[in-house]
């Protein structure tokens, strides 16, 4: 009798197909291994933090022909597993996706959660505005972690916001955070207390040389260069002007710009941003008071 397929074995072959295809990660994963455990134990509908208490499961010849079809699929199309299995975590927080929008990834997330953000705020923080917020995550997460506050999520795209909101039942959030279209804060007078924005910030070198797993994505939601340029900084060049007439006088603007630092910095020479510690350094998100734009853009 031939020894049963156990999880364990399952994963480790569909970690070997995706390293062997050369497909891309960073929707939730960063290796082939942690990338063919989610796509295996989803299929098979275990839990997914919690590999060792499965890892020796039998799996039968059926469920095997099933996860090695959906292995099958995120090889031959090259989507993010979140766009395969609908579902991805931000700070183990399960959130609804689909092609409709961005995978969530934010590290703003990371502060969020961690009190990275706290010495901004107080007493004086009632509202928050999540700008570009995609299926609604760190919109759901703001209000998860300040209960006394009011959140907004904006985001110009339609489909985004159809996204944010199943996100916002979800989590039975839908009495304490509202959705508003806008291009950026054309439709959001505020005043606001705390922004968080996660913007389309990717150079045009970068989108040019991006992975197909990232084409798969809104490019609405990634290329920093619809108004022509090609720094990546054309949102945010609108957003920062825009900004301290939209921002009470304690307010903040946590902003995140992934690997763009000298783009932002070579745009804004003469902002005193802060730069945030995440667990990808502290290059990627930066926190500007109202104060600091006003003086950096004079």
């Amino acid at each position: 009798m031939s020894t049963p397929v156990t999880v364990i074995a399952l994963i480790e072959a569909a970690a070997e197909r995706l390293d062997a295809a050369g497909v891309a990660f960073g929707h939730g994963t960063a290796n082939a291994f942690d990338e063919a455990a989610w796509l295996v134990l989803w299929q098979l509908r275990q839990p997914i933090d919690d590999l060792d208490a499965v890892a020796d499961r039998p799996v039968s010849p059926a469920e095997q022909a099933q996860v090695e079809a959906l292995v099958d699929t995120r090889i031959r199309t090259r989507q993010p597993a979140a766009y395969l299995t609908k579902e991805a975590w931000l700070q183990g927080v399960p959130f609804y996706v689909d092609e409709r929008a961005i995978v969530p990834r934010s590290f703003i997330a990371e502060l969020l959660i961690d009190g990275g953000i706290d010495y901004w705020l107080g007493p004086h923080t009632q509202q928050v505005l999540d700008l570009c917020t995609g299926n609604g995550s760190l919109a759901v997460l703001a209000a998860m972690t300040y209960p006394d506050v009011t959140v907004t999520a904006s985001d110009i795209s339609a489909p985004a916001l159809e996204v944010a909101a199943i996100n916002i039942t979800r989590h039975a959030l839908d009495s304490r955070i509202t959705l508003v279209a806008s291009d950026g804060l054309a439709a959001l007078p505020g005043p606001w207390d705390l922004i968080l924005c996660n913007p389309p910030y990717v150079n045009a070198q970068s989108m040019a040389a991006l992975p197909p797993e990232y084409q798969a994505e809104p490019a609405l939601a990634l290329s920093g260069n619809a108004a022509g340029g090609t720094d990546g900084m054309d949102f945010i060049r609108g957003l920062l002007a825009d900004a301290p007439s939209r921002m009470s006088a304690q307010a903040a603007l946590v902003l995140e710009i992934g690997n763009e630092r000298a783009y932002f910095e070579a745009a804004f020479p003469r902002l005193e941003a802060i730069w945030l510690d995440t667990s990808a350094g502290e290059d990627q998100v930066l926190l500007l008071t109202r104060d600091a734009i006003v003086r950096g853009l004079r």
